[in-house]
């Protein structure tokens, strides 16, 4: 049985709605931050970690999408008519990722720190999770507003409320996506099953993050690529 990860899948189908006229003519990660698409940085961080296959799904807008990701040699999972959820789309994708974990990561966000993919990698423990979410504390969370999503115990183990916002990187065994009837879901139906067995955990991030999910994270996203300090 495979142990480690060795695939990854950027999630790029949304419809960017908070982005209002910037995802008109557009999908969101083909929005430019430091004059690169959002994508491109994610990509970036999926290759260091050097898995055997990443894929991305897609399905608003996907023209520019597909021009910038055939030439990188991402597999493609075409979500039509409808789009999936993160649970869907991940289950749909899995003939193009393989058996076993895998990574995810989420396509609207900027990182600034050591690569995510290669800390959750280090810290993974199949033995004792299901999956291994990587938080930020809302502290270091720029362009987040409310509260954050989790709240972790001593060992690390996670639960639905407190300072810890998931930042769109995780370890994820995929069985579990075969249980689920519906064909459009969230894997929140994933999580809070693995969190009610005591096998969802975090990692929390040592640097800092920025949601780009939104117009005014592209200036947030741009200042901490800027800044001098971690």
């Amino acid at each position: 049985m495979q142990r480690a990860p060795n695939a990854v899948m950027l999630f790029a189908a949304g419809f960017g709605t908070r982005m209002r006229e910037l995802t008109r003519d557009r999908p969101k990660p083909m929005i430019e931050v430091a004059g690169r698409p959002l994508i491109a940085h994610a990509l970036d961080l999926a290759k260091e970690v050097q898995p055997a296959r990443i894929a991305a799904n897609v399905h608003y807008k996907p023209e520019p999408l597909l021009t910038f990701l055939e030439p990188e040699k991402v597999l493609i999972s075409h979500e039509a008519p409808e789009i999936l959820d993160t649970g869907g789309g991940l289950r749909q994708a899995l003939p193009l990722l393989g058996s076993g974990p895998v990574f995810t990561m989420n396509t609207d966000a900027i990182w600034k720190g050591p690569n995510p993919l290669q800390l959750v990698q280090d810290a993974w423990d199949p033995d004792r999770m299901d999956a291994l979410l990587v938080c930020v504390p809302l502290e270091r969370a720029a362009g987040r507003t409310g509260c954050g999503d989790f709240s972790a115990d001593a060992e690390g183990r996670i639960s639905r409320g407190g300072n810890l916002v998931y930042g769109g990187v995780q370890i994820l065994k995929t069985e579990g996506l075969h249980d689920v009837e519906e064909q459009v879901f969230s894997l929140n139906v994933l999580w809070n099953r693995m969190a009610a067995a005591g096998r969802l955990f975090a990692l929390e991030y040592p640097g800092r993050w920025c949601d780009v999910g939104h117009p005014e994270g592209i200036k947030l996203a741009e200042d901490l690529i800027a800044a001098d300090d971690v």
